[in-house]
This record gives C-alpha cells, sequence and structure tokens, in this order.
C-alpha cells in the first residue's frame, strides 16, 4: 500500500535521520549547513511548497524534519513545440511528421495549436503533467540529500564503496507515522529504513521506535539526545555560567571552541574540574591553550574583565551527569599532565636567552626556493630598516626595531612553540622579558604577528607595526617572486591576507609617511641579490605585480570594509590613469581620506554643487596639452590675451585657489573654493561675456584652456571626477 494513500489530509511532516558512527564535530556543522541549502532547493525544484525545512545534527546522527509538506505534487501545464506547421500539414492533412508528434506526446491533432515565431509557424501543444504521489518522490530525493553531502577525509567501510564521513549504520524515514521504504546498500551490507532509532550510548543505549514523525523531537529528548544544536548551544553556555559561579569565577567561553564542543556531545552535562595552584605561575596564555585547544574546556577567569585564572576548567561531559565526579577526577588527571608538560617545556626554554635560539633557525624552512626561516629574517631586518628610514626613526628607535626583527622568529624553534605553533609570538614576548629585553622588543615580537585575522587586534605600538609591515612585505615580494600568485579561492600562502593587515596597519596608524611602492622595491633588492636563480620574474615585472596586487587589495577594502561607491574609488584610485595609483601606493592614508570625503560629501550634497562644473572643465581641458601637475596660473597664463571680462575674473578666482591650497592643503577648503569659484566658472561658458574656447586663434585658445587645466589639476588634487558617474 502506498504510504501516503492511508493520509485524509493534504499535507503531511516528514522525517529522515541517517544514524551514524560517531562524527567530527565539523563534519556536522558543514552538513547541517549544506543540507539547510540543499533540500529546500532540491523540493522547489520538484514543485513541492513546504512549511519548514528543519535540520538537525549531534555527533551520531544527522536529520531533517519537513513540515506541511504536500502529499501530491501539483499538475504542470508545459508547452511543447512541433514541427514547423508547413512540415506539419500539406494541403489541409496532417503529415507523418504531425501524426508521430502527437503520438510522441500522447495528445490529439486537434489540440494542435498553430503559432508564428522569428523562424516562421510552428505547431504548439499545451501538455499537462500529472503531478506524482510525495511519497514516490522522497526515497530518491532523500538518497541523494545524503549521498550529495561534501567533506574532508570522506571514508570507505566494509567491502562497499560508499563514501560518508563515518560508517551509516541505520536509517529512520517516517512520512508522518507510515515508514517510508528507503534501501541504503553498501557492498554486502544493508540498511533498510524503519521507525527505529538509537539514544545515548551511556544513558539510553537500548533503541526506541518512533510512532510519527512529528514526534522526533520528544522522542530524542526521552532518550537523552538534544537534537537541537541550537539547543545543546543555550544549555552548554547556562550550565558553564552557572558551574562557573559556583567555583567562585567567570566561564570564558570562545565562541569558536563553543562551536565544536556543540558537535560532540548530545546530551551537554558541564563538569567542573581542578587543577593545582603552582600551575598559575605559568602564562596564561599556555593555560588557557592547553585547556582550549588540546582538551576543549573552558578557562574560569576571577572576575568579569579580569585577566586572572583561577584554578578551575570547565569540561563539557556527554556522560552521566551522576558520574560527574568522576569525570572530573579524569579530566583533571590529564589537565595535571598537560600543564607539567608545559611547565618543564616553560622552564627549560628560558634557561637560555632567545637570542641563542637564532642559529636553530637554520634548520627551519621558510620555503623550499626561498630558504631557511634565519634567511628570512635577515631580510626582515633589512626591509624594517627601511620602513624605520621612511618614518624618520631615532637612532635608538631604529636600533629596538632591528633588534626586535632579530628576535621575532627566535621562538618558532622552542619546546613550547614546538608542542604549540599557536603561541609562536606570544612565548616569544615571554622568553624576550625574562632574557633582558626591553618592554618595546618584546612587545613588538607578540605584536608583529597581528592582525591573524580580518577580525584581529592591529599591533598598537610602532616597533610592532613595522616588524610586522616588514614581515609581510618579505613573504609577498619571495611568494610573488616565485610565481605563486593567488587565483581564484587558492592562497595557500594567505598573501590575501597579509597585504590586507599591510594596508590596515598603515591606515590605523596614519602613517602617511610610507611610500609602499618603494619599500616594495626595496623588499624585492635582498631577494633579486640573493635568490636569483629561483625567481620566475625580474625585479622590475615582479614590483608590477606586487603594486597591481596591493591596488586590488586597497580597491577591495574601500569597497568592501569603507562602503565607498565604486565610482568614487575609481576616481581616488584613477581608473585609467598610472598617476592616481602611483599617488595612492604612495601615500595610503590619503587615498583612504579622499574616498572617505567623496562619500560624505556625495550624500550631503556639496560634490553635485562642483560636479558639472569640474567636469566640463576637464573635459574641454583635455584638448589642451598642460601637465596635469600644474597648479599655478601665473605660470601658464597670459593675462595679456584676455579679451573678454569673465576671463580676467576666471583667472583671479584660479590665483585665490592656488594661494588657498598652498597654504592649507585641505580637501574640505578645496571643496569649498571649488563651490565657490563655479559661478564664475559658469559665466566663462555661458554668461554675458562669455567665451568660445576653441576660438580660431591658436595662442588664445592655448590661454583659455590652460585656464581650464588649471582648475582641472587643483579638483585632480582630490580625484579623478571623470571617474565620477554622478554628482
Amino acid at each position: 500500500m502506498n504510504p501516503a494513500a492511508k493520509h485524509l489530509g493534504s499535507m503531511a511532516t516528514f522525517l529522515l535521520e541517517v544514524g551514524t558512527e560517531e562524527l567530527p564535530a565539523g563534519f556536522v556543522a558543514d552538513a547541517l549547513i549544506q543540507w539547510q541549502e540543499k533540500i529546500p532547493k532540491s523540493l522547489a525544484e520538484h514543485s513541492l511548497s513546504v512549511g519548514a525545512v528543519e535540520v538537525y545534527g549531534t555527533p551520531r546522527r544527522l536529520a531533517v524534519l519537513i513540515r506541511d509538506l504536500p502529499l501530491q505534487q501539483p499538475d504542470q501545464t508545459e508547452e511543447i513545440k512541433g514541427p514547423p506547421a508547413k512540415a506539419a500539414f500539406q494541403d489541409g492533412k496532417p503529415t507523418k511528421a504531425a501524426i508521430g508528434f502527437a503520438q510522441k506526446q500522447g495528445v490529439d491533432l486537434a489540440d494542435f495549436e498553430i503559432r508564428p515565431t522569428e523562424k516562421g509557424e510552428f505547431v504548439f501543444v499545451q501538455k499537462t503533467l500529472l503531478g506524482q504521489p510525495t511519497a514516490q518522490l522522497l526515497p530518491d530525493l532523500a538518497m541523494q540529500w545524503i549521498t550529495s553531502l561534501e567533506g574532508k577525509r570522506f571514508m570507505r567501510w566494509g567491502d562497499g564503496d560508499l563514501r560518508f564521513s563515518r560508517p551509516i549504520r541505520w536509517l529512520v524515514a517516517l512520512l508522518d507515522d507510515a515508514v517510508l521504504p528507503m534501501t541504503l546498500t553498501n557492498g554486502s551490507e544493508t540498511h533498510i529504513s524503519d521507525r527505529r532509532s538509537w539514544g545515548h550510548r551511556v544513558l539510553h543505549p537500548a533503541p526506541i521506535e518512533i510512532a510519527h514523525a512529528g514526534d522526533y523531537l520528544t522522542a530524542m529528548q526521552s532518550i537523552f539526545v538534544t537534537v537541537d544544536p541550537q539547543q545543546r548551544q543555550t544549555q552548554i553556555q547556562t550550565q558553564a555560567v552557572q558551574v562557573a559561579q559556583q567555583a567562585g569565577g567567570v566561564a570564558v567561553i570562545d565562541p569558536d571552541l563553543l562551536q565544536e564542543v556543540i558537535h560532540l556531545v548530545e546530551y551537554p552535562t558541564a563538569v567542573v574540574g581542578q587543577f593545582d595552584v603552582d600551575f598559575l605561575a605559568l602564562p596564561s596564555e599556555v593555560i588557557i591553550t592547553e585547556m582550549e585547544s588540546h582538551q576543549r574546556y573552558f578557562p574560569v577567569l576571577k572576575s568579569e574583565g579580569s585577566s586572572e585564572l583561577l584554578p578551575y576548567f570547565i569540561t563539557i561531559a556527554n556522560g552521566d551527569p551522576a558520574k560527574a565526579d568522576i569525570i572530573a577526577e579524569g579530566n583533571q588527571r590529564v589537565i595535571r599532565a598537560r600543564l607539567s608538560d608545559g611547565k618543564f617545556f616553560f622552564d627549560a626554554d628560558r634557561a637560555q636567552p632567545l637570542e641563542s635560539y637564532l642559529p636553530r633557525l637554520e634548520t627551519v624552512t621558510f620555503q623550499e626556493d626561498l630558504g631557511s626561516v634565519r634567511q628570512k629574517v635577515d631580510r626582515i631586518c633589512q626591509i624594517a630598516d627601511r620602513v624605520a628610514e621612511q618614518l624618520q626613526l631615532s637612532q635608538d628607535d631604529r636600533a629596538q626595531v632591528q633588534r626586535a626583527a632579530l628576535l621575532s622568529k627566535a621562538d618558532l624553534v622552542t619546546q613550547m612553540v614546538g608542542e604549540f605553533p599557536e603561541l609562536q609570538g606570544v612565548m616569544g614576548q615571554k622568553y624576550a622579558l625574562a632574557s633582558g629585553e626591553t618592554a618595546g622588543v618584546a612587545t613588538a615580537i607578540v605584536e608583529h604577528y597581528l592582525p591573524k585575522g580580518a577580525e584581529d587586534n592591529l599591533p598598537v605600538t610602532l616597533m610592532g607595526q613595522v616588524v610586522g609591515i616588514a614581515d609581510r612585505l618579505d613573504t609577498l615580494s619571495g611568494i610573488f617572486g616565485l610565481g605563486m600568485v593567488p587565483t581564484g579561492s587558492s592562497d595557500p600562502f594567505a598573501l590575501r591576507r597579509a597585504a590586507n593587515a599591510i594596508v590596515h596597519i598603515i591606515w590605523a596608524a596614519n602613517l602617511s609617511q610610507l611610500n609602499l611602492s618603494q619599500l616594495l622595491e626595496q623588499a624585492i633588492a635582498p631577494l633579486a641579490q640573493s635568490h636569483t636563480k629561483v625567481l620566475k620574474l625580474s625585479p622590475a615585472e615582479l614590483l608590477q605585480q606586487l603594486q597591481d596586487f596591493f591596488l586590488q587589495r586597497i580597491r577591495t577594502l574601500l569597497l568592501d570594509d569603507e562602503g565607498i561607491d565604486y565610482d568614487l574609488v575609481n576616481a581616488v584610485l584613477g581608473e585609467n590613469d598610472p598617476d592616481y595609483s602611483q599617488r595612492a601606493l604612495e601615500n595610503l592614508p590619503d587615498v583612504r581620506n579622499r574616498a572617505q570625503f567623496l562619500q560624505a560629501i556625495r550624500e550631503d550634497g556639496r560634490l553635485a554643487t562642483i560636479y558639472e562644473t569640474v567636469n566640463r572643465a576637464s573635459r574641454l581641458a583635455a584638448q589642451g596639452n598642460l601637465d596635469t601637475t600644474q597648479l599655478n596660473p601665473a605660470e601658464v597664463v597670459q593675462p595679456a590675451r584676455f579679451q573678454k571680462a569673465s576671463e580676467p575674473a576666471f583667472y583671479e578666482a584660479l590665483v585665490q585657489l592656488h594661494q588657498q591650497e598652498q597654504t592649507h592643503q585641505d580637501y574640505t577648503a578645496l571643496v569649498a573654493a571649488l563651490s565657490k569659484i563655479a559661478p564664475t566658472v559658469n559665466a566663462f561658458f555661458d554668461g554675458a561675456d562669455s567665451v568660445l574656447v576653441m576660438d580660431p586663434n591658436a595662442d588664445i585658445k592655448r590661454n583659455r584652456l590652460n585656464l581650464l587645466g588649471i582648475l582641472r589639476n587643483h579638483a585632480r588634487v582630490l580625484a579623478d571626477f571623470g571617474a565620477i558617474v554622478k554628482g
């Protein structure tokens, strides 16, 4: 009997549950995202409009609950184009072509409709496709949903060829209260769908039969499985806060760790464990890394906003809550061993000064063709000195920058960082202070890695900014030099992130003295000297590629992060004007300031007051030959050639504009001055004493074009107005 036939209503609830061995947390999260996207799309493609698609998952199961699912596809009307009319009918009688088309489509000749098209008259028919029962569609659809899931390191098991994240052990498929027949075959292993699911391994190891698809969530709760990840997240957060308060502290709930832990348990229970107070002598970063990265524990702070740890941790157990003490005791033994290792590494690393680790960097490869990390450090030192030189740092500060650059990677070969790579820089700072280095050098060592991601903090100290810029410039120059340019989504050396970081650091610190184009050239120089044989590009080609790459990053950051209109970004970067591109690279804060300013005057209406005037002047000035850098009208305009009163008025306004520009160098004042000069320019074009710019006399024409060219050039100080689409 068709499972759908017994339903009296027109809507049903469908449940699919795929039971598995323990799934990786990352796969559960990804699979739910994929299903949330794929399943509604799949249903829509089959003309099945539903009320809700709810996806659920735990380490042992993936499930989807579809509510208000119609029991039948709606009938569809399809228009089908047949043969040309002249081929279908001859002398008013149907041909074999017409008869064959009618038979193939299952229609009568009387159903034919002849309509004109671009290629002549053709036969058309309207064909009704009867909707299929949903119960007949779902088994194939559900199997597609399962087998279309993607993930890392899929496996085979048994003697079959089926690939999945972990072995599949059972299938539940219910359409309301009826089992929907499905068969999943993997070699000699076969799983036939039924209504039987399995509970929590410890708290309810027996199976359960689900009576109705709509009962799924309640049934899962009865067997100690919280199948909704959002509900598990709430439970974990609430319990962690409560048990931390009971221990006299505040839980540190890292969002990334929380998302992982959610998918490690089916029935979460927060358990507090304790460790020896003596371990608090370790840097808090070491303790937290031990807890979060290796044990998936939540640390406990003394109070909100404090950085002082308490000797407690919170683990989210998936076992019997009644055995919390035993669970805590087992985890305490583990963390005690881990922290003992950390103390040993910490003490051993500090037994010698940080500088003594430098020779060992020779044994660490930065990149196969670019040599060791020790060689990279030497290049960082050279580039950092060029950055410090541009910033006009004092000799003492430059010496401190050199010291920070020299020691920036030394902690990579310490035992602690060997065990916990995520502590690079952090341990360098600790060991630098223990070695007697200045606080500035120590801070620069940890800060030069910042930002590590889009949302991360930026380096605060100038020394950290300088070393961080130098490190990334070396990486970009070297990897680009080998021809390993990022393509599409492939960026294994995180070069986009490195370039973005440089731009963000310069913007945030307002390092307007830095000429990025020059720094790129200086970063290429040591590579060109020491690695000529492996570089795929000449220094000139490499410089051009890096400049183009940074301009792309600046464009993207202005568009996406700063929210600047695309045409205004073009106006400050120069769509087809290398002068603007070079200017942007020579002063990154200025290009952002100009973009932000243009956006502001567009929104408050000031741009509209000067847009037409500047653009009209610029279009005509392009027919002259005045250099775009000339701003002084006295040097290129001859008052003796004036013929109309509008010309000296225009000239005097330009003289005042030039004097103001020399005094203020202020974009707000420039726009105000351009607004003020606009009526004078309009009178020059259209007033009672208007002129013919393209005068037959070449000298008069050149004089007038130079007037317009000076105005254009002053506007160019702000932007290329020709790139702006509208005011």
